[in-house]
């Protein structure tokens, strides 16, 4: 009997498959200070306890994407090990703060299938959810990958889709008990901006660009234990190079966000994403972003706001598509997300 595991293949899933993910994870005050060498991240709620407590919550929690990103990465051995590509993202909501000393574990679940017409591979949807040492879900998405087939010979499966929400309702986006921006400090956040100084289709150039290093995203890769061969090993690809974890790209972005988007301090929903292009070691990182949607919340001070944020390694800052309706090849992530943002 083999004792190491291959991973799963695309004839291996079944709808409705319950994925228990190895290796719970506790976070601790290291998770954010790392995060932090990693991204140049600044937002002052994950910055600062003080900060935090102003805003009534206990503490600092962690970032979201770095709480994000340990869940994610617990399923990878079982999800992607094997997949040809990472393709979307929807449905992700973040539904309770981490705090250091929290300890995190995740559970899958198989809700869709579809072999591709060449027959060689085949999509498989997951919900994923992210529990803490008290058994409360802290978060849940929906993800999609492309997974290799191991014996293109096994008929196809009955193709179920998920019928996935486009976008998050406001009123379905959860607030952190306690949050409160009635006596939010701007000066200390860093920006002015407040959630009435946006306008519906605006956009903003995030201006900073970062440089991706290969040691760097490594380091990442291995601290979300994240074990995806395209990440680690060079042979695994024609040309030799090691794709950039889609995860180092999201939070790259959202951090270089900070400059025109200080005040958008939680993320709070995911309602899609896409790695329109692969990223690699010596490709420099821009962002921008379009305000999508405003919303209210019950907390006091805080409103929602809807953001696509998109990363690029070159071209023009707001070109997105082609006449063609495909991404620009400069282009590496779209990403469509709700913030809490002081009103």
């Amino acid at each position: 009997m083999a004792k190491t595991n291959a991973g799963r293949f695309f004839e291996d899933y079944k709808l409705g498959d319950i994925l228990v993910h190895a290796v719970p994870r506790t976070v601790a005050e290291g998770e954010r200070a790392l995060y932090h060498a990693l991204y140049p991240a600044r937002h002052a709620l994950y910055s600062s306890d003080e900060f935090a407590r102003d805003c009534g919550l206990e503490g600092s929690p962690l970032d979201d994407l770095a709480a994000f990103h340990v869940v994610f990465g617990k399923t990878v051995p079982d999800v992607s090990l094997n997949a040809v590509a990472n393709l979307g993202y929807a449905e992700g909501r973040w539904l309770k703060p981490v705090f250091p000393g929290d300890t995190l574990r995740s559970v899958s679940e198989v809700i869709g299938l579809k072999q591709n017409s060449n027959g060689k591979s085949g999509v498989v949807w997951v919900k994923t959810r992210g529990f803490n040492q008290m058994g409360e879900v802290v978060m849940e998405y929906v993800r999609w990958v492309m997974v290799r087939k191991k014996d293109q010979d096994l008929p196809a499966p009955e193709t179920v889709i998920p019928d996935l929400k486009q976008v998050i309702p406001a009123e379905d986006l959860v607030v952190p008990e306690g949050l409160d921006f009635s006596n939010y400090d701007f000066d200390q956040a860093g920006e002015p901006h407040r959630w009435g100084d946006y306008e519906v289709g605006e956009k903003i150039d995030h201006v900073d660009g970062v440089t991706i290093e290969e040691a760097e995203h490594m380091m990442a890769t291995r601290l979300w234990q994240n074990t995806a061969k395209v990440h680690f090993d060079a042979t695994f690809r024609p040309n030799g190079q090691r794709l950039i974890y889609g995860g180092h790209i999201i939070s790259m972005a959202r951090t270089l966000s900070f400059n025109g988007l200080a005040n958008a301090q939680m993320i709070v929903g995911l309602n899609g994403g896409a790695h329109a292009n692969p990223c690699f070691s010596g490709d420099t990182v821009k962002a921008w972003t379009e305000v999508l949607d405003k919303a209210d919340t019950p907390a006091p001070g805080v409103g929602a706001i809807r953001l696509r944020l998109v990363a690029t390694k070159g071209g023009e800052p707001f070109d997105l598509k082609g006449e063609d309706g495909k991404y620009k090849p400069e282009v590496l992530l779209d990403l469509d997300y709700w913030a809490l943002i002081p009103q």
